[in-house]
């Protein structure tokens, strides 16, 4: 199956119900989750979190490079061959096929394959973020993988990095890469003020190494909840008062008061006369909405 750019501004994106692939959804989240805290283990810790996402690339996701002893590996998920590929700087690689199966399973087979190239790594095998974890090596109740809608996934993961990187490349202040975070499995691209955040009472380590400095955030969520399908989403950390009553745009978006999140339905954006403009303005509207508010010093942090 070939992949589709989306360099055009009318091109609508796949269709990408939540109904109809929610399994391979929840397995596909658990096997990322694997490789991710593999990252985590061996990679040198970066400010907020940020070595520990993998990133989209022309095949899939990618963990780009990970330390290991003298060299570097890389573990990437190959959605147009539907193939987890491992390879490292001394030579030696390793494929397993993405298939339906268990994440148990998956644990075992590429917990092996790791060993097989002399990597050896322990990780905390509990999933995180999620409802109900089951630990990795005991979970056999996900078990889906549908090609189709997985290959969907990565091509409207194709259309956000592709349009978060223009939003991005706006900003000369600190941000983010566009990077997704296999925890709350979405992709996204954030930017911070340069002030640190007042602490959060009672936040656990995560969150508070994550929200140390004010930051206004913007990503792509598959949805999950009382979110019945894909949406965009933005929000301002901390939020500043007043925020959710702010106009913006374009008119689909509204603010979620659970959430304390702008979101922007997928399917808003898709079915809109230019895909590329609508979430565009959405990224700057909010984002403007928020730093306004916040009172950041916009002139020194945006390129004019």
């Amino acid at each position: 199956m070939a992949a589709r750019a989306y360099n055009n501004d009318q091109n609508p994106g796949p269709e990408l119900p939540l109904a109809v692939w929610q399994d391979t959804y929840d397995t596909l989240h658990m096997w990322t989750q694997i490789v991710g805290k593999v990252r985590l283990a061996l990679s040198p810790r970066v400010n907020h979190w940020w070595e520990v996402a993998l990133y989209v690339n022309a095949r899939g996701l990618t963990t780009s490079a990970i330390p290991y002893g003298d060299g570097i590996f890389e573990i990437q998920f190959d959605f147009i061959e539907h193939e987890l590929i491992i390879q490292t700087s001394w030579g030696s690689s390793k494929t397993l096929a993405l298939k339906p199966q268990s994440v148990a399973d998956f644990y075992a087979e590429f917990m092996s394959a790791l060993h097989s190239l002399g990597i050896e790594v322990k990780i905390w095998t509990m999933p995180v973020e999620v409802p109900t974890p089951v630990r990795f090596e005991t979970d056999t109740q996900h078990v889906s993988y549908d090609p189709e809608y997985t290959h969907r996934f990565w091509q409207v993961l194709i259309l956000c990095e592709t349009v978060f990187a223009e939003f991005r490349s706006r900003f000369i202040g600190k941000d983010s890469p566009v990077h997704f975070f296999w925890g709350s499995f979405d992709l996204c691209v954030t930017r911070f003020s340069g002030r640190r955040a007042p602490e959060r009472a009672g936040a656990d380590p995560v969150t508070r190494e994550a929200y140390s400095h004010e930051v206004i955030s913007a990503g792509f969520w598959p949805g999950g909840g009382e979110i019945k399908g894909p949406a965009f989403y933005a929000y301002a950390a901390p939020e500043p008062v007043g925020f959710a009553e702010q106009p913006v745009q374009p008119a689909a978006a509204f603010y979620h008061p659970q959430l304390h999140e702008f979101l922007l339905m997928y399917d808003d954006v898709r079915r809109s006369d230019s895909p590329r403009a609508a979430l565009l303005s959405f990224l700057q509207s909010t984002y403007e909405a928020a730093a306004n508010l916040a009172h950041w010093s916009r002139k020194e942090l945006e390129r004019l």
